[in-house]
């Protein structure tokens, strides 16, 4: 029988992300419509995005935080190109955006002094061979595997490379050693579920030391420089934009960065996340035919939950009649109203993927799980 309660917001996707609790487009009614994003009062609220964000995630002194175009690609874009080729290079990756930055630093910059640290989706490489005197680059969390670091003790205190970080899947959900993180990237349609097109930029002092006494030898684009004459352009990180920014985007975002502090800040922000985690934790302990793509608990992600099917019906289907399967569990979901676009990334292992950011409701989890109990025993029993 199909289950009585429905979610009351049946937004799961992985981003652009569900809105916090209670939005509504009324949040959006002080925003400053057909003005210039250099005039006093539009800049004024661009950078009140960016004091707000230092305040909430508590930015060690020293590290500044710019927008930037073109979402979380837009910002690792900028620090690759703007960062890169002064040492050795440490790429990691274990699901579909992390091997986007290793093929970009291979086929794109050309770097030749270039080791690759991969694992499977589900999975992470072995951080112990990660040598700290080139520059590392690296996913906290992998939005498509749902497999994220354990923490950030494996990044020593003395490294004499530069650790670049996206982060766009972990920033806001969980603890990050900001210390120990020498660039930071992520987008406002993640974890805050702000509309998308912009990317945030968080560098630390090494960071911007590099950026003041290295020049990289290919030519930068000019919506990717950060530097002039050989010093920091600092009105990116106090709200003039290399480029146009949308009024609206940024007034959402003002309204996400509100409510987060509203609620008690970024611990109750992780502590939400967790509990999304921790329902669908239960609901897989108890099921007999699902289970998570990160098998390991301790680098499972409480933002892009990934899931994948176990059941030996399923398992000894062809792969294309698993694709097709899962496919049809989302789709009798979204016919019901109960769930949308939580299908597995398209890249990644067939199965599915349920966000847990924040702005989800725990309780909007719970009503979702029994509804893919009864689609999973629809598509099986109508095999």
């Amino acid at each position: 029988m199909k289950p009585a309660k429905k979610p009351n917001r049946p937004y799961f996707s992985s981003g652009p992300c569900s809105k916090r609790p209670g939005w509504s487009l009324s949040a959006l009614e002080n925003a400053l419509v057909g003005r210039s994003h250099r005039a006093k009062n539009a800049k004024a609220r661009i950078e009140e995005v960016i004091t707000r964000t230092k305040d909430l995630l508590s930015l060690p002194e020293g590290y500044v935080c710019g927008i930037v175009p073109a979402s979380d690609t837009g910002a690792v874009e900028m620090a690759l190109w703007s960062l890169l080729g002064a040492r050795g290079v440490e790429m990691m990756a274990w699901e579909s955006f992390g091997s986007g930055w290793v093929t970009d630093v291979v086929k794109q910059l050309k770097l030749e002094n270039v080791a690759k640290h991969e694992a499977a989706y589900g999975e992470i490489p072995d951080l112990s061979k990660v040598n700290f005197s080139n520059d590392v680059v690296f996913t906290w969390n992998g939005t498509t595997s749902g497999a994220k670091v354990p923490n950030g003790d494996w990044i020593p205190d003395d490294r004499e490379g530069l650790t670049i970080c996206d982060a766009t899947s972990a920033v806001f959900a969980m603890e990050l050693p900001w210390e120990k993180l020498d660039v930071v990237t992520y987008s406002w349609q993640k974890v805050m579920g702000g509309e998308a097109a912009h990317g945030m930029l968080i560098l630390s002092p090494r960071a911007i030391e590099r950026l003041e006494s290295y020049t990289p030898a290919w030519p930068l684009p000019k919506i990717f420089r950060l530097t002039k004459g050989g010093k920091l352009i600092n009105g990116i990180f106090t709200g003039a934009t290399i480029n146009t920014v949308s009024m609206l985007c940024v007034e959402d975002a003002v309204d996400g960065l509100k409510w987060a502090q509203e609620i008690g800040g970024l611990p109750e922000l992780i502590k939400r996340s967790d509990a999304n985690l921790a329902a669908i934790e239960k609901w897989v302990e108890a099921s007999d035919w699902a289970g998570f793509l990160a098998e390991d608990k301790s680098i499972r992600s409480n933002t892009s939950i990934c899931l994948k099917i176990t059941d030996t019906w399923f398992t000894s289907l062809p792969e294309d009649e698993q694709a097709a399967a899962a496919k049809k569990i989302v789709s009798l979901c979204e016919a019901e109203e109960v769930g949308y676009d939580f299908g597995a990334y398209r890249d990644a292992p067939t199965g599915f993927r349920i966000w847990g950011g924040a702005t989800v409701e725990t309780s909007d989890i719970e009503a979702l799980l029994p509804w893919l109990d009864w689609a999973y025993a629809q598509v099986k029993s109508g095999s």
